[in-house]
This record gives structure tokens, sequence and C-alpha cells, in this order.
């Protein structure tokens, strides 16, 4: 469903009924109808929610520097002042203190790896594959819960064609896809079909996809993940994913012929071989 902003560039109904925002859909919910959010706005929330960064002190949205004042390494600054540079009108970064309202623990961890990052190899050229890693998780993860694990392997097969048109009821019943990457909802904006988000799959009892408490859960779970090494040791621990591929998330994907498209539903041989390209990916 793509989401059609008003005029200033915020619709608060419009994103909250996309599915692309099912993820942060209570905070927007909580957010001014009438006027774009500010970082005072932003910052209640992350209050209330007691939310922390990976130094541990407490987040809020703040405005970037001033030009001229000492400069401070964007994710330094968050770890040990709490202060997210969030610049006003700015649906990136409104987008991304989203992210933060809704998977703290896991943006927290996010956190603490890039400081840690950042002492052992400073801000050079080289950022080493975990802040690769962190970073294109945190500009566009996707979270899947899944609760048939076959339908998870048929993802990480990349059978698109068998997962999301052959076995589609399936795939809508029993897994959930819930965004994390503020760069993805920002897509969501202007969607096109090269859109591609890198996927966490997690397996979930089935009873606890319609259970309120789910972002929260895969949160914790998401937090768990990133914290472990191995879970770093590679940008291939992802798993591609195009976004407009999933049921309900466009009209276009109603005719099976839309996954015929192996531009942008490579299979696995082109991936593992390094063939064709694939479009869209923040």
């Amino acid at each position: 469903m793509a989401v059609a902003l008003t005029t200033p560039s915020w619709d608060r109904d419009a994103l909250a009924r996309s599915p692309w925002f099912a993820s942060v859909r209570r905070f927007i919910e909580r957010l001014p109808a009438d006027r774009f959010p500010d970082a005072a706005d932003l910052s209640a929330l992350a209050r209330e929610g007691g939310v922390r960064s990976g130094g541990g002190a407490p987040l809020a949205f703040a405005p970037p520097a001033e030009p001229g004042a000492a400069a401070r390494h964007y994710e330094e600054r968050i770890f040990r002042t709490g202060e997210v540079a969030t610049r006003p009108g700015s649906r990136h970064d409104l987008f991304n203190a989203l992210a933060w309202l809704a998977f703290p623990r896991t943006k927290r961890v996010l956190n603490q790896l890039h400081h840690e990052e950042l002492v052992r190899r400073g801000d050079g050229p080289v950022r080493g594959t975990a802040r690769d890693v962190a970073t294109l998780f945190d500009e566009g993860g996707l979270v899947v819960a899944c609760a048939v694990p076959e339908l998870g392997h048929l993802l990480n097969e990349f059978r698109w064609k068998r997962l999301f048109w052959e076995r589609r009821a399936e795939a809508a019943q029993s897994m959930r896809f819930l965004v994390f990457g503020h760069a993805i909802l920002e897509h969501a904006l202007a969607p096109f079909k090269g859109v591609t988000a890198k996927a966490l799959v997690l397996d979930v009892p089935g009873e606890s996809l319609d259970d309120a408490a789910l972002v929260g859960s895969l949160d914790a779970r998401a937090a768990e993940h990133f914290a472990r090494a191995e879970a770093l040791a590679s940008t291939e621990s992802l798993q591609p994913l195009p976004v407009l591929g999933i049921p309900g998330w466009t009209p276009e994907n109603e005719d099976p012929a839309f996954y015929d498209d192996t531009a942008v539903f490579r299979p696995d041989s082109a991936r593992r071989t390094g063939k064709g390209a694939r479009s869209g990916a923040p």
C-alpha cells in the first residue's frame, strides 16, 4: 500500500493504515495529527518508555550540532549523551526515532556495537564488517516472525513465488513482516519494485502472532541476536527480501506474474554466483 502524504508531508492516519508501518503504528497513533512531529513529541515518548542509549543514557531527540561546534560522531553522541540528532521536518530522522521507540533493545545493542568498534578502530575509512552489518540492518532491516518453519525455509531459499503466491494464504496467516530500518519506512512513501530489505527470520509460536506484545518480543530476540559475534561476521548473514512481494503490500502482487521478474525476485543461484543486480536496497 503506497502512502500519499499531504502538505506538510505528514498524514498520520495514512501511515497508521499502511502495512509498512505496522511495527511503529502504536507510536504513530500517539503523535499529533495536525502537524509534523517534532523532537519534543518524540522525546516525550522515549522518556515514557524509559528508552536508553547503548551507554545507558536516557534517550532524547535533539537538533544536530551547530556548525563549528566540537565534532562528535553521530553514534558516539547517542552512546554518551543519549542525544539522537534529529533534523526538524526530516522524515528519515522521524522514522529513525520511531524505530528507537518500537525496538529500543535492538537499537541500544547496535549503538553499543558502533561505540565499541569506534573505540577499537576509530572513525576511519575502514569501518569493519561488524559496523557494516549493524548499519545494513539499522537502515534496511526487517524482522520476520514465522510460525511455520517450512515457510521460513522457502524465504531463506529465495523461493519467492512458491512462498508468496502458491502458499500465499498460509504465509499471510503464519508470518508477520515488521520493518525495523528507517530507510525502508522512507521508501514506503514512494515505493518501487526493487526495494529490498535485510531480513532477520525468527521462528515463533503461532498463537503469538496476534499478541499485542509481538514487537516487544521480537525486539528482545533481535537484540540477543546482534549481541552475538557470529551475527556480525558477514553482511551475507541477513536475508535479502524484496518487500513488495509481501502479500498485501502492493496491489500489483495480486498477479502471479509479478513474481516472475527475476531481476527483483532473484533465485538463490543468482545470489551465490553473483549474477544479476538487486535494485532498491537502502
